[in-house]
């Protein structure tokens, strides 16, 4: 081996030592920012914990642990986030973690991915020990939380949830909305870091503060401020509820392991120092939230103090006669309680009672529930679960109504929020009045009877259907349909369908909403035109839910027949029609009998079937309004409509274009 060659290699070897020592510190740095991640990650503070697993994943993008850790992290504020990070730790390396099937059911269930979730947890299930009965419970609890929200989000209800938006909502929680008597301000609780003190807690979070903001349009807010006075403290103060003309407040103080305070409104304005509501309500254990009713005699609150394993329970109390204080608590049972928590009990304004539970047939974490009260069986019936979009596969609470029951606040955890809890309202989707007229595409004319039917689907995907048929005197045509999706339009004359359209309605959240939509389509009337000009078949009249014909309608029958006789090219509709009494279905299969009638016989004087169609209208298409006995009469009829030739409508449909 000549020298250059040794020189070369002791260079290589120097160069491979040199590299080996590098990846060996990077390795160790990189371990080094998973432990420290780690130590924030035991805490549960995952803001504070993911940026190491960030920065170890800069350095080693495939590092399994950091991956893994980092998805769990995310899973509180960033759920897509989450399910990525957790999936790629799993491709990297499957048994990184033992609980690793656990977080992947975990992670798929919060992003809606309920079959998958449910096979994760199957998965996981075998794994555990028979020993551990408390963790095989658990996990059969999470299979059963899927398939509950497998069934409510397929079947959806008729309401829009929106985001109070940027300006209440922060990269951190929101919750607790309170709003006042007269819909212009608003308390709300925050876990920012404009918080007194600015002191974060454990959870990497601030400690919650009281804000209060003003209301300056429809949908806006001022910019929050904390709550001026001696409301806030050094620890968690949390809004619950204005009460007693909005003079004073409820809130949640996280001294003595969590009391519920009253404070009242000073003269200038900001709020006295809060009080202990009572020794019969607080106690050395947890009480988290609660409602006063308007008249003050009623109490709910959530405790844990009468709970045997710790979890929260709602119960009532009754003011004292003196109305000084509380009577004993009683629980509101075993209907409304479960062994895991219920909370944020909400009497509304009609006896309903709203709370968040961890139990009953939530679709994962705390669900809005609802319950009514029997009062002449004395007891709460069933909590029914207010369903999807209204709860999600995590937390959501803190339902309040606003004070005309108009929208509800909410407090939830749902995807695609400014941070983590967010406060948001929902209304129910509200009818709106689409009205307008059919023109005739060729020269503008307005088309009288023409049939409009609107087909669609609800939330939930069941079929929905609104009709008119347009005025005789303009053509003119006004239907009340759900709002917030899109219609499928039938345009109907005579029995034949001329077309069909779609539109898309807006969202509408109130029921004075009004939309203008008229329709142009290619009909050319060919009603009253046959080779021998004008034909004039005369209507024939029933009497009240009837449908035999009368002298005058025979000896107008036998009229058509001679007419039609003279006239073999000739073919007619025979419609049927009613007045409004009785109901649709009702007066739909009447108006089929009167149409029926006619065309029985006409076929007996001699007029082949070939050349008859009969349709019945029901009450749909009024001669006149059904406002008298006389008007009425003229809707109890059977017409006669000359149908278009086929050679007809191909010839003046070619000339319009």
């Amino acid at each position: 081996m000549n020298q250059l060659a040794k020189s070369f290699s002791r260079f290589s070897l120097l160069l491979l030592m040199v590299c080996l020592f590098a990846s060996a510190a990077a390795a160790q740095n990189t371990r080094k920012l998973i432990r420290t991640g780690n130590k924030y990650f035991e805490k549960e503070n995952y803001r504070e914990a993911t940026p190491y697993y960030e920065k170890a994943l800069a350095k080693d993008p495939k590092n399994a642990k950091a991956l893994f850790f980092a998805g769990i992290g995310y899973m509180s504020f960033d759920k897509e986030k989450a399910s990525e990070y957790l999936y790629r730790a799993q491709r990297q390396k499957p048994n990184v973690d033992k609980d690793m099937e656990y977080w992947l059911a975990r992670v798929d269930h919060i992003n809606y991915r309920f079959d998958s979730a449910i096979d994760h947890f199957q998965k996981y299930q075998k794994t555990i020990k028979q020993r551990d009965l408390e963790r095989q419970q658990e996990v059969a609890m999470l299979i059963q939380h899927a398939k509950n929200a497998q069934k409510e989000v397929a079947n959806p209800k008729d309401v829009f949830v929106r985001n109070l938006g940027e300006t209440i909502n922060s990269a951190y929680s929101e919750h607790s909305p309170v709003i006042s008597s007269d819909f212009n301000y608003l308390l709300f609780t925050s876990r920012s870091q404009n918080v007194t003190g600015g002191k974060e807690a454990r959870d990497g979070e601030f400690f919650e503060d009281v804000f209060e903001t003003g209301r300056t349009g429809e949908d806006e807010w001022e910019k929050p401020r904390t709550v001026p006075g001696a409301l806030n403290s050094a620890g968690h103060d949390a809004s619950i509820q204005l009460f007693d003309n909005d003079t004073k407040m409820l809130l949640y103080r996280s001294e003595n392991n969590g009391d519920i305070m009253v404070a009242e409104r000073q003269a200038d304005g900001t709020w006295g120092t809060p009080q202990s509501i009572g020794a019969n309500i607080n106690s050395p254990d947890f009480e988290s939230d609660a409602y006063i009713t308007p008249d003050g005699k009623t109490l709910f609150f959530s405790t844990s103090h009468y709970s045997e394993n710790g979890d929260l329970d709602i119960y009532v109390a009754k003011r004292n006669v003196k109305g000084t204080g509380w009577q004993t608590p009683k629980s509101l049972g075993a209907t409304i309680n479960t062994p895991y928590d219920d909370d944020s009990p909400y009497l509304a304004a009609d006896g309903t009672l709203f709370f968040a539970s961890r139990g009953h047939n939530t679709i994962g974490g705390y669900d809005i529930f609802s319950a009514k009260y029997d009062s002449v069986a004395r007891k709460w019936a069933r909590p029914v679960n207010l369903g999807s979009p209204i709860n999600t596969p995590d937390d959501d609470t803190y339902y309040r109504l606003a004070p005309d029951g108009s929208y509800a606040y909410l407090s939830s955890y749902r995807i695609g929020g400014y941070g983590e809890k967010d406060i948001y309202t929902i209304s129910y989707i509200r009818p709106a009045t689409i009205k307008g007229q059919v023109f005739s595409q060729q020269d503008s004319t307005v088309i009288p009877g023409v049939e409009l039917v609107f087909n669609g689907l609800q939330a939930d995907k069941r079929p929905i259907s609104y009709r008119d048929v347009t005025r005789p005197d303009s053509g003119a045509y006004s239907v009340l349909v759900l709002s917030g999706r899109k219609y499928q339009v039938q345009v109907t004359k005579d029995n034949q369908l001329i077309t069909t359209t779609e539109i898309e309605l807006p969202v509408v959240l109130n029921d004075s909403t009004s939309l203008t939509r008229n329709f142009y389509v290619a009909y050319v009337d060919t009603t009253a035109a046959t080779p021998a000009g004008p034909l004039a078949l005369q209507h024939i009249l029933f009497e009240t839910n009837k449908y035999t014909l009368q002298p005058q309608a025979l000896r107008e029958l036998d009229k058509i027949a001679r007419i039609l006789k003279q006239n073999p090219g000739v073919n007619i509709s025979i419609q049927g029609n009613t007045d409004s009494r009785a109901t649709a279905a009702y007066n739909m299969a009447l108006g089929q009998r009167r149409a029926d009638a006619a065309y029985d016989y006409l076929v007996k004087q001699g007029i082949s079937p070939k050349r008859m169609v009969t349709v019945s209208y029901g009450e749909r298409r009024p001669a006149a309004p059904n406002t008298s006995q006389k008007n009425m009469q003229q809707n109890r009829r059977t017409e006669f409509k000359v149908l278009p030739r086929e050679d007809e409508v191909a010839q003046k449909s070619a000339a319009g274009h």
